[in-house]
């Protein structure tokens, strides 16, 4: 009998972990009365290729175990099979996971699985590439990007990395000039970002960053509309303490469909972190209700 969940886990963790990790799932899954097969793997082809090979075995339910990264590398493989989306939320800051409500902690995940309810949501893409969460151009794909080569160059950590990068960025503070398509219009704009994301992101309050619901059939534009360095410090400021307000802040529009043109032949874009390079112009829209994902019953959410 082929088990009805297929379990993926991304093996970063290591050897030690991924056995004392194994033997938790495998313990977890059989308390809930779930058959289980459970497999890890390194990102990169190996992931792919295990997801591949888990989609021909054709379970009721595939289960990813690891952050957003992971998740974005693996979801988009299951739009048109008919085969739910479980999650374990294994990485640093699990937003998918997150708006989901799905809980964090490893036995609760594993229930949530267990009981099967499921819901249908939005993916995104930007020039045929699949997103969960956001798209992000200007400042934060640039930082990424230092990051990386401040922890290769230098083997500093991730966070210190991170802020070290910032640093740099923020001293070069490359402006985007774009071109904004959205619902008929056209919208020009000289800016340090610009942010879309799969369904509206709250942008003020201490909710920034959430999204109440992945079904809305529509993605969110949001243009940081100040320009200076001390502009965005403020903008940095307000966030931290909860007192953006979107309407001042930013440009707000929402559509199902996005076009980005620059003067730039290609743009560094992250997509849910990830960071790639694409050629312009951006053309971004969303699938409404492509992907299947097993979610808590809303009472259990409420």
């Amino acid at each position: 009998m082929r088990p009805n969940v297929y379990v993926i886990v991304n093996a970063a963790a290591g050897p030690e972990r991924a056995q004392d990790l194994r033997a938790l799932l495998t313990q977890y899954f059989r308390a809930a009365g779930t058959q289980a097969e459970i497999q890890f793997a390194n990102a990169g082809a190996d992931l792919e290729r295990e997801v591949k090979r888990a989609i021909m075995r054709k379970p009721e339910t595939l289960v990813v175990g690891g952050g957003d990264g992971t998740l974005n590398a693996t979801a988009p493989m299951l739009i048109g099979t008919g085969i739910a989306l479980g999650i374990l939320p294994l990485g640093t800051l699990n937003h998918f996971a997150r708006d989901l409500r799905i809980p964090f902690g490893l036995e609760a995940a594993v229930k949530t699985i267990a009981a099967g309810h499921t819901m249908k949501v939005d993916v995104g893409t930007v020039n045929g590439r699949f997103f969960l969460n956001n798209c992000s151009l200007g400042l934060y794909p640039r930082t990424v990007k230092g990051r990386e080569m401040q922890r290769e160059r230098l083997g500093r950590g991730k966070w210190p990395a991170f802020i070290w990068a910032g640093l740099a960025v923020l001293r070069r503070y490359p402006f985007l000039e774009v071109r904004l398509r959205i619902n008929g219009s056209d919208l020009m704009r000289r800016t340090p970002f610009v942010f879309i994301g799969n369904n509206e992101y709250a942008m003020k309050g201490f909710r920034i960053g959430e999204r109440a619901r992945l079904d809305g059939g529509q993605l969110s534009l949001y243009v940081a509309n100040r320009t200076g360095r001390l502009g965005l410090l403020r903008l940095a400021l307000r966030a931290l303490f909860g007192r953006l307000n979107q309407a001042r802040d930013f440009d707000t529009a929402f559509s199902k469909s996005i076009k980005v043109e620059t003067r730039r032949s290609r743009l560094h874009v992250a997509t849910d972190g990830e960071i790639g390079i694409m050629a312009t112009p951006l053309s971004f829209r969303v699938l409404p209700a492509a992907l299947t994902v097993v979610v808590p019953s809303p009472r259990v959410a409420d």
